[in-house]
């Protein structure tokens, strides 16, 4: 059985950066597996990908040699079971705002005794080349378990959180965590607000010894953020990425480009 190599670059200290996968396509799943990431993402929580689908994105990626990751649209015991069960290598859970919530993600992320996985099914082993007994008997150790802040109560609790047993990583979803630092009355957070929350997330993952990450929008930003001490980072997205390619192939042919294309 292959080990997941994400797992242990982020545990050696190693910045891994990957990115998100929005579209629901095997195909482009495929391509971009071939693209030199060492991760992807298959986001199930803001796009329409459905379970078959994402199953195949699990194995074109996996048998590329990238580390199939799967966001769930939150931190329910049968959505994770099923993500991994369809060949995803590890899971990103979103909206993790309190150590229950934190507990009942990583439990229904391991096998017993350690957590309350089901066992059973094939899909699953398939992404680390196992047959399935040997899957069973690894895969806590394999299995890659990030967990988002988005919130300021998850700030609050993230020295507990982060210092559970289980978690591989945390990982800031920053679009979330701006709209929950709105005031009542909708007043935004300032640049410098939103800044200041977010080093208390790394400084939290330095004090529990846990990894964390951000998405982020450059390349600048990726090496800005590693230097920082940020170890999980998400560059754009595919369709991001394709969409910005496309706005700029426009500009330069002097055609007129959509103004609002490359928001995306």
């Amino acid at each position: 059985m292959k080990t997941n190599p994400v797992k242990g670059a982020l545990a050696a200290g190693q910045p891994q950066i990957g990115t998100w996968l929005s579209l629901p396509c095997p195909f482009s799943a495929r391509l971009m597996a071939r693209a030199g990431f060492p991760w992807l993402t298959v986001d199930l929580e803001h796009s329409p990908i459905d379970w078959e689908t994402a199953a195949a994105m699990f194995g074109a990626i996996a048998d590329a040699g990238c580390v199939p990751l799967a966001r769930v649209p939150r931190g329910d015991h049968d959505l994770i079971k099923r993500v991994l069960d369809g060949g995803a290598m590890g899971i990103v859970v979103p909206m993790v705002n309190t150590v229950e919530q934190a507990r009942t993600a990583i439990a229904a992320a391991k096998y017993p005794p350690t957590g309350n996985r089901s066992i059973g099914g094939t899909w699953s082993a398939l992404s680390f080349e196992a047959g399935v007994g040997e899957y069973f008997e690894r895969a806590n150790d394999e299995i890659l378990v990030i967990l988002q802040t988005e919130s300021p109560e998850g700030i609050e609790n993230a020295d507990a959180i982060y210092a559970l047993p289980g978690v591989d990583a945390v990982f800031v979803g920053p679009n979330d965590l701006f709209w929950q630092m709105k005031a009542a009355d909708g007043t935004p957070p300032t640049p410098d607000e939103f800044e200041a929350a977010l080093q208390q997330v790394l400084a939290a993952g330095k004090r529990a010894g846990t990894p964390v990450g951000l998405h982020v929008q450059s390349v600048d930003d990726v090496r800005r953020r590693v230097d920082e001490g940020w170890q999980f980072l998400a560059l754009k997205s595919e369709m991001k990425m394709m969409l910005e390619q496309a706005d700029a192939d426009v500009r330069a042919l002097g055609m007129t480009a959509a103004d609002d294309l490359a928001r995306y």
